[in-house]
């Protein structure tokens, strides 16, 4: 089973469903009820009954203790509030030895307070962002192993904001 945290209007959930056939299956999770709409839309659409989609915090994934082969996200974890309690989450749903792949922004340098909650700064899609080394140290945390950057990319100014993407892939370790 494939999960895409913060799966929006499902793009990847429904590339991913067309992979997996009809005897896979996919889980999109988002906060956003009205984007699970459109997606779910999507999905029927297209005949992708593999095509899963549920509401929920990222701090909470609505999806049962090592049920998931692999994880994915594409700049949706900047969005939560509790960092370490998503990747928490990320390390409880896969299985053992299972994998993830999350693209994200960081913070080059530490975002002011005052633009966190700021509606603006939220709506492009940076208030949330953290240093790179916060991310890192909430991967570890989680116990999550093998983790690679396999991609970064050129620091931009984006508003008040220094920024950079990356891609982080690794593994729940093998129980022992």
């Amino acid at each position: 089973m494939c999960v895409d945290v913060g799966c929006g209007r499902g793009a990847d959930v429904l590339t991913l469903a067309k992979r997996v056939g009809p005897t896979g299956h996919v889980w999109g999770l988002d906060l956003t009820e009205v984007m699970l709409d459109v997606a779910r839309a999507r999905a029927a659409e297209q005949g992708l009954a593999q095509a899963h989609f549920a509401q929920c915090p990222l701090e909470h994934l609505a999806l049962p203790d090592a049920t998931a082969d692999w994880v994915l996200s594409n700049c949706a974890l900047n969005h939560a509030t509790d960092k370490a309690a998503v990747w928490r989450e990320i390390a409880r749903i896969l299985k053992p030895g299972a994998r993830f792949a999350v693209s994200d922004i960081y913070a080059v340098e530490p975002i002011e307070e005052r633009y966190r909650t700021d509606p603006e700064a939220i709506a492009e899609c940076w208030a949330g962002a953290v240093p790179k080394d916060e991310v890192l140290a909430h991967v570890a945390a989680a116990g999550l192993v093998e983790v690679q950057i396999v991609e970064e990319r050129t620091p931009y100014k984006k508003a008040a904001a220094t920024l950079a993407s990356f891609t982080l892939v690794g593994r729940k370790p093998q129980r022992r």
